[in-house]
């Protein structure tokens, strides 16, 4: 009787097809740079490139990638006007020299899963970064959390001007400077966060994982944990969305 090795039972565990990307930039030398860091790993690899939106479309629909990676500004049709087709066909992660406030707030809200800033991140970032995005989880360089941060800040000063009491008699100079003073400081202020919480809770609010807040503010995710739990106590919340709808004014 023939006697089998159970491990000979089973046939050997085959690699996971390589992640399939499309990178749309107008620089030929960004597109080649992309290129080879990319297909450098054996688990990815490009597919297309694409000069302007709508070649990156075009290419979309020929190769169907896995992950879009999009230039902002391009000649002809951008990225950003792009963006809102593309996010159809694959996710999309912006990699871009540009990190105006405007533009990051913009492709957020049309979809893009990612946002990354060129100089701000590693070729293994980049690659890890491909790889979360394609699964769902959104990856945003300091650059582009910076922007988003002036946004949420100008946004909260926005609502607290809009609650402030008119003053309904003319007052005297010394009641003005009373005024400025209390004006000066925020409606947060009654949640008592410390300055590092406070600034950890705008990362919350803006949408970023606790690995991408401890990348920001240099810290380790333990520690980012530890001043979320602080944070949702003194808030008197448990989920990072009744704390974000808390902290700016909304709940």
């Amino acid at each position: 009787m023939e006697h089998r090795h159970p491990w000979r039972a089973f046939p050997p565990p085959t690699a996971p097809a390589p992640l399939r990307v499309l990178v749309a930039d107008d620089n030929p030398v960004v597109r080649a740079g992309l290129t080879a860091l990319l297909s450098g790993h054996e688990d990815t690899t490009v597919v297309a490139e694409a000069a302007d939106g709508r070649q990156a479309y075009e290419a979309a629909l020929r190769h169907r990638p896995d992950v879009i990676l999009l230039d902002v500004r391009m000649p002809g049709v951008d990225g950003i006007s792009a963006l809102p087709h593309l996010v159809r066909l694959a996710p999309v992660m912006m990699l871009t020299y540009s990190h105006e406030t405007q533009t990051v707030r913009e492709a957020l809200r049309l979809g893009a899963g990612g946002y990354l800033v060129h100089g701000e991140f590693t070729t293994e970032q980049l690659v890890r970064a491909v790889r979360d995005v394609r699964e769902g989880r959104p990856h945003v360089t300091p650059g582009a959390a910076r922007a988003l941060l002036v946004e949420l800040r100008e946004s909260a000063n926005a609502h607290e001007a809009a609650e402030r009491p008119v003053p309904v008699r003319e007052s005297a100079p010394e009641e003005l400077s009373q005024v400025q003073s209390s004006v000066g400081k925020s409606f947060r202020s009654a949640f008592q966060l410390s300055t590092r919480e406070a600034e950890i809770m705008d990362l919350i609010a803006s949408g970023m994982t606790n690995q991408q807040i401890a990348a920001v503010c240099f810290i380790s995710e333990k520690t980012v944990k530890n001043h979320i739990n602080r944070i949702f106590a003194k808030l008197h919340t448990t989920t990072r969305s009744q704390a974000t709808a808390k902290w700016l004014g909304v709940a």
